[in-house]
């Protein structure tokens, strides 16, 4: 709602730090005319508004609509909190520290953010990911308008290598000295809310800039940690993203370019002055002494930081300042660019699938620029290119023209698999909560799927959240795909669907990549509640047998048509040798300046339906000692590959191989690093064997 004329008066002499008699001097009125304003017993007329507005160096229309005024880029600046007097420190943001920071977990966690905030009708919600490398001149004009002489010297102080943030930021700072050149991923999506809300108080804006493990969510929705967000930042070689969003709502009259930035350092000291580490970029808030808030920008000053939107519809641009792939297996702008094609394309096909009765939810597009020129033009992802069976399935539900029994290569055959809920904890009623029937899609596989007898599991926006290879599979059955859609996934608006809805998100770690026994699900439901998940798996597993050897049995004796011999081909079992154990294929590195060992390790792992739960031991070889175990001071998964709670590495069911990086822990180490050999060993983990 528009504020009235008091209030906008109140706010900007508040703003501009004036006094009712200092303005009264400067618009010729007495002080009691202008305390008649801020009290609002009388409204001056338009003349005077006008000269309230020279006084307060805003344009009338500002005054006139009662909008906030545009911030010059002079009153924009860098400020950092203050440690706080109790002597507490933090090492960085703890949310960094829950996902890999990797460019595939980047465009996972941001664009299921976007799908959440998909607004109401039938428009798809439109993420863009934009590459841009800067060199020379970029690079110097994009630093200025940053203001990166102010941010360097807190960066620098808090590059301490004794800490894991602190030897990020050291890397971070010499790769830029030494190449010159910096890397930013624009990440937008449009036709969804914004950043809507106050500057402080509750909403998506304070949600997202201000606070930590705040979701706000509820319903049918990707995320519930507030964690998400984080992968934006820890993507960052510095800690530092900006923010330009166009509102669904106006907030203080305005909806295009609210902006702002927030840096993620740990605790530092500059200037003999304690810094808690975080910092923001806007202008001073009214009242709040050494606090920032955002600001409403110019079209210059967006695309000086290159947040400048090209279209007008709601959305938030986040832009990372030296992006780079955590992970080490993207360095260059086109391996990077081809890297946000394949993790879109694998996480969000189903999404960007649309049909007769509902269209897609998402079109997704990557590009990348150099210095302003394409090296890689926008490239919208089709999901009938990248999963091309899966993609027929989902299109074939969504149209309704999926079938009860297989007779054709393209069809899509359909059945139910039964979820029996659990009641909630807080549910006061003794009412059964009741069985929910999903919906399990199965059709033959194409000669180009790498990975097939594969179920996607899915729910809400039909994000994949888990891909699970099926095993003990009937003897010459036909490559398929399977996918199935839970919850609110499967179209359904009656009770159950809501219910499934809200048990599976609870099941679902801070990755969102499988369905389990999580702390939120045995807080929130009945006992019993995590096996009914694992019951789920199971049975759809089971569902996909027995629709496989029904189409066995249904088979006619004398071969039939030749489109049911190919679903149903019987080819002679292939004789393979199989490796029993997990063993260290390739292990590369070498001593960082620290002292420490940094090695790359790649693993190779015996094919099975469950997934490998390893622990990796490094071991020191010396002259005058058999194998030494030290410790590991940092353990980061790569690819097929993520940590556990305990700190081992759980390997993709279905993988063949893994790779992890390891750094060894130099208070572990029996000798210096330099006088001694590192081997690696992997062994079966505990938590797997109990």
């Amino acid at each position: 709602m528009m504020k009235d004329f008091s209030a906008w008066l109140s706010d900007m002499l508040v703003e501009r730090g004036m006094s009712q008699k200092t303005l009264a001097e400067l618009t010729g009125v007495t002080g009691a005319a202008v305390t008649g304003w801020v009290n609002g017993r009388s409204e001056p007329r338009y003349e005077k508004i006008a000269a309230i507005a020279a006084a307060l160096g805003v344009e009338v229309e500002d005054a006139v609509s009662r909008r906030a005024p545009l911030a010059p880029s002079g009153d924009v600046k860098w400020i950092f909190r203050v440690a706080p007097e109790d002597g507490g420190r933090e090492g960085g943001n703890t949310a960094t520290f829950a996902f890999s920071p990797s460019l595939e977990v980047l465009a996972r966690e941001a664009t299921q953010n976007s799908l959440d905030e998909q607004l109401p009708g039938s428009e798809p919600v439109v993420a863009r990911h934009t590459l841009h490398e800067l060199t020379g001149r970029h690079l110097r004009d994009f630093m200025d308008a940053l203001g990166w002489k102010s941010i360097e010297r807190h960066i620098n102080a808090a590059a301490d290598v004794r800490q894991k943030v602190g030897r990020v930021l050291r890397d971070g700072l010499q790769e830029l000295e030494r190449t010159q050149r910096l890397i930013l991923l624009r990440v937008d999506d449009f036709n969804a809310t914004g950043l809507t809300g106050p500057e402080f108080d509750d909403g998506r804006f304070a949600r997202v800039v201000r606070r930590t493990l705040d979701s706000g969510k509820a319903g049918a929705q990707g995320g519930s940690f507030g964690l998400g967000k984080a992968a934006l930042w820890a993507a960052s070689r510095f800690g530092l993203v900006l923010v330009n969003s166009t509102l669904s709502v106006p907030e203080g009259g305005r909806t295009e370019r609210r902006m702002t930035g927030r840096l993620e350092l740990p605790w530092h000291t500059l200037d003999d002055v304690e810094y808690a580490g975080p910092g923001w970029f806007g202008t001073v808030a009214p009242g709040r002494q050494n606090t920032a808030q955002s600001w409403w920008g110019e079209k210059r000053a967006a695309e000086s930081l290159y947040l400048e939107r090209n279209d007008s519809a709601p959305g938030t641009s986040f832009l990372v300042v030296g992006a780079y792939d955590g992970s080490g297996e993207t360095e260059d702008l086109e391996d990077m660019h081809d890297r946000l094609v394949k993790s879109l394309a694998r996480n969000f096909w189903a999404s960007m699938v649309g049909g007769a009765q509902e269209g897609a939810k998402l079109r997704a597009s990557v590009a990348a620029f150099r210095n302003g020129e394409p090296v890689k033009t926008e490239e919208f992802i089709d999901p009938h290119v990248h999963e091309p069976a899966r993609s027929r399935a989902v299109q074939a539900f969504l149209d309704g023209e999926t079938v009860e029994e297989l007779t054709d290569r393209n069809q899509v055959l359909q059945t139910t698999v039964p979820l029996e809920l659990r009641r909630r904890k807080d549910d006061m009623t003794s009412e059964d909560p009741g069985v929910h029937e999903a919906v399990l899609l199965l059709t033959p596989a194409g000669e180009e799927d790498e990975q097939a007898d594969c179920i996607a599991y899915m729910r809400a926006t039909r994000m994949v959240v888990k891909y699970k290879r099926v095993g003990d599979l009937p003897l010459g059955h036909r490559p398929f795909q399977a996918v199935l859609l839970a919850g609110a996934a499967t179209r359904s608006l009656a009770p159950d669907a809501v219910a499934a809805e809200q048990f599976l998100r609870t099941a679902e770690p801070p990755d969102h990549n499988d369905w389990l026994g999580t702390e939120d699900l045995t807080a929130t439901y009945e006992r019993g509640a995590r096996q009914k998940i694992m019951d789920f798996k199971k049975t759809a597993e089971q569902k996909v047998r027995e629709v496989l050897r029904g189409q066995q049995d249904e088979a006619p004796q004398d071969e039939g048509p030749e489109v049911l011999r190919d679903l149903l081909r019987l080819d002679p079992p292939k004789v393979t040798r199989s490796q029993g154990f997990p063993i260290v294929k390739a292990i590369e590195g070498a001593i960082d300046d620290t002292g420490a060992w940094d090695v790359t390790v790649t693993v190779k792992l015996p094919k099975r339906d469950e997934p490998w739960v390893l622990a990796a031991v490094p071991r020191f070889l010396t002259r005058s000692a058999g194998p030494v175990s030290v410790g590991w001071s940092k353990l980061l998964p790569l690819d097929g590959c993520a940590l556990t709670p305990h700190g081992n590495l759980s390997f993709r069911d279905g993988a063949t191989q893994g790779k992890f990086r390891g750094i060894t822990d130099t208070s572990s180490h029996p000798v210096s690093a330099a006088m001694s050999q590192v081997m690696v060993d992997v062994r079966r983990a505990k938590e797997e064997l109990s």
